[in-house]
């Protein structure tokens, strides 16, 4: 294989494409034991327990650069070599129906590396698009590396003794989002816990990060109340343009000495007190019915 690709391509990553696959993946491998899948394969018996997904690429090409969007999943059967064309075709019309001007730019799989059996699906989407690209995703996990564990492969023509064959070289490309992506990708990376934690985890994160930005707040409004404070005292000289800030802050804040305040407040405290008892509720019948279980079962 190449070291890098000499086609001039310019490719543009968006993060959803990494998510899909990555989803993709954990489900493939969590359900690897209870059933086996068309989309996987053990990778020749090498990797053991690390299954295989393979999938589309989807996106839109302009002259020399090409934007994958999105993906979606292939039905293949590594050990045949046979795609499913039906369901290729059937999923490419449905994405042409949300999505009209998203083509099949090529297709992705899971690996260390890219492998002399990929070049049979990818010799098979020659058809679709004559250049396929490959984006090749990496799930094992090293904490010392920093960049992102995706690799795009692009196929030239070499002639390797005497002989062309078709070999996949590497591609540089880079990561490009929209609003919408930044919003989920830092929606997961602050509330999702990396050690898998419930949904209790998760809440109690997001309430700790909340206490920590009120508590800075207060800290800071502290300081603004005693410096204020001092300047009325005449122990520091008067700011005109601090007092206008503070003016104009104040009158953006809204009333809260208001009767629908009150009432929307006590609402939402009762609430929260109600849910607060009900949890509590909840964790003493269970620890009742966990002590008399025993007892029960020997009966």
């Amino acid at each position: 294989m190449a070291s890098s690709s000499s086609s001039g391509l310019t490719f543009k990553l968006h993060p959803l494409v990494i998510v899909n696959i990555s989803d993709h993946y954990t489900r493939v491998k969590s359900q690897m034991n209870h059933s086996s899948s068309a989309t996987t394969t053990n990778d020749d018996n090498n990797n053991g327990a690390q299954p295989r997904v393979y999938g589309c690429v989807i996106g839109i090409q302009r002259g020399r650069t090409v934007e994958i969007f999105n993906s979606f999943e292939l039905l293949y059967d590594p050990s045949t070599h046979s795609l499913d064309r039906a369901f290729l075709e059937k999923k490419q019309e449905l994405y042409k129906k949300v999505f009209p001007h998203f083509y099949i730019l090529g297709w992705y799989s899971t690996g260390s590396d890219a492998q002399e059996s990929d070049m049979h699906i990818h010799k098979a989407l020659m058809d679709i698009n004559e250049s396929p690209v490959y984006v090749l995703l990496n799930p094992s996990i090293n904490p010392a590396q920093k960049d992102l564990p995706v690799t795009i492969f692009e196929s030239e023509l070499h002639v390797i003794e005497g002989i062309p064959q078709l070999i996949f070289v590497r591609s540089s490309y880079t990561i490009e989002t929209v609003e919408a992506e930044r919003i989920s990708v830092d929606h997961v990376a602050h509330l999702k816990p990396s050690d898998g934690g419930s949904a209790a985890t998760q809440l109690a994160a997001h309430l700790t990060g909340i206490h920590s930005a009120i508590k800075m707040l207060n800290s800071r409004i502290r300081v603004l109340h005693h410096y204020l404070v001092a300047m009325q005292k005449g122990e520091i000289p008067c700011e005109n343009s601090l007092l206008r800030q503070v003016s104009s802050l104040l009158r953006r804040l809204p009333a809260i000495e208001s009767e629908k305040f009150q009432d929307d407040f006590l609402m939402e405290y009762n609430d929260t007190l109600l849910i607060a008892y009900l949890a509590m509720f909840t964790n003493c019948a269970r620890y009742n019915i966990l002590s008399f279980l025993p007892d029960f079962v020997s009966f």
